[in-house]
C-alpha cells in the first residue's frame, strides 16, 4: 500500500512539474550541467562502476547508502529503467541558484516508457551533485 501511495504522490508531482512550464528558468531541453552530470552517472551504471556513480551523488544520498556497492545494488533493484535502458531523452529543466530539476524520459529494455525527475543540488564548492531521482511509469508509447 505504501508503494502505491508513494508512486501516486510521485506521479502527481511529476505531472505538476511537467505542466508548470511558466517557471522553467533554463532552455526547454535542459541544462548542459544537469545533462552532463546525469549522463556521467548513466555511463557509470552502464559499466557497473559503483564508485563513479556514487561519486556523483549528493551528501544526503551518501548518508542513506553507506558505500558505492549498496548504492549500486539499490539502483539495480529499484531503478532498473535508469540502470539498464534502451534509450534516454532529456526534457525540460527548472533551475534556480542552488537547485535544478531535470526531466528525463527512459525507454526500458521492454519498450516501456518511464519519466524521471532528477534533482540536483549545488554544493558549497559550486559543483553540482545529484540529490534525488523520482521515477514513474508513463502511459507514453515508445517509437
Amino acid at each position: 500500500m505504501a508503494n502505491w501511495l508513494q508512486m501516486r504522490f510521485l506521479t502527481i508531482g511529476l505531472i505538476a512539474f511537467l505542466l508548470s512550464g511558466a517557471s522553467v528558468a533554463e532552455d526547454v531541453k535542459g541544462s548542459p550541467e544537469a545533462r552532463a552530470l546525469i549522463e556521467r552517472q548513466l555511463d557509470a551504471f552502464a559499466h557497473d562502476d559503483g564508485p563513479a556513480a556514487y561519486a556523483i551523488a549528493a551528501p544526503a544520498i551518501k548518508s542513506i547508502f553507506a558505500d558505492p556497492n549498496v548504492f549500486l545494488s539499490m539502483v539495480r533493484q529499484q531503478y532498473t529503467p535508469v540502470y539498464r535502458h534502451r534509450s534516454v531523452e532529456f526534457g525540460p529543466v527548472e533551475a534556480d541558484t542552488d537547485s535544478m530539476a531535470q526531466v528525463v524520459t527512459f525507454v526500458d529494455e521492454n519498450n516501456q516508457v518511464w519519466k524521471a525527475l532528477y534533482k540536483l543540488a549545488r554544493q558549497p564548492d559550486g559543483s553540482w551533485l545529484i540529490s534525488g531521482c523520482s521515477l514513474v511509469k508513463s502511459d507514453d508509447k515508445s517509437t
